[in-house]
């Protein structure tokens, strides 16, 4: 069995410079990284979300798939339903600190063209995730 976790939004109300702790929403379902590539995909549509964080089995995090990656990952050639997200695993990808301002944050993700930045503490834990606003 595949376990998914959710954690809740952030209540921190610092005034000044905001940091990614102050600004980032609930980190969404967190999934193992023995997850195959569908099992990811129908969890996705369960939770309404275009992004999952995905954990070793030490609950750390590892990644952060979204929907389309996934999407092109299942059409491309060497796909099999056996294919888990440590498979196509980005190695670790880029997080934010929850001590990272909003500002280095959105700077981050807009130099890498990222549309989700996960914020993870010095444990190696999800905290939640920054998106660019539309």
């Amino acid at each position: 069995m595949t376990l998914v976790q959710m954690h809740s939004r952030s209540t921190s109300t610092h005034t000044g410079h905001r940091t990614a702790s102050d600004a980032m929403d609930a980190a969404g379902p967190q999934v193992w990284d023995d997850m195959t590539v569908e099992v990811a995909l129908s969890v996705m549509t369960a939770a309404r979300t275009g992004h999952l964080v995905v954990c070793d089995e030490d609950g750390q995090y590892t990644d952060l798939v979204t929907q389309a990656r996934l999407t092109a990952v299942r059409k491309s050639s060497g796909y099999t339903d056996r294919v888990r997200l440590r498979d196509i695993s980005d190695d670790g990808g880029a997080f934010a600190s929850p001590l990272t301002t909003v500002a280095e944050a959105e700077h981050a993700m807009r130099h890498r063209r990222l549309g989700a930045l996960p914020v993870v503490d010095e444990h190696g834990n999800a905290l939640g995730v920054l998106a660019l606003s539309r």
